[in-house]
């Protein structure tokens, strides 16, 4: 079983970006499913800068588009559990 691919586009100093990282990573250990974080700081592209702007972090799991602003922990558990 291969780890879920799960992207956030995040940017420097982002508190929302942070606790959105560590929502993440806290439970997909509590459901014991491997991730693979990838962060994405769209101030260093100035198309993603344009594109995502404020409106971070803006994560994907598992190639689609899941939460933006605030994870929900039960929502990502399920979406965690169907993809693994």
């Amino acid at each position: 079983m291969s780890d879920v691919p799960v992207t956030v586009y995040t940017r420097e100093d982002c508190h929302l970006c942070e606790e959105a990282i560590e929502t993440i990573e806290r439970v997909a250990e509590d459901e014991g499913v491997a991730i693979e974080l990838d962060l994405i700081d769209v101030d260093e592209d100035p198309d993603l800068r344009d594109e995502y702007g404020e409106r971070v972090p803006y994560v994907f799991v598992d190639g689609s588009p899941a939460f933006k602003y605030h994870v929900v922990e039960g929502e990502l558990r399920e979406k965690l559990q169907q993809s693994a």
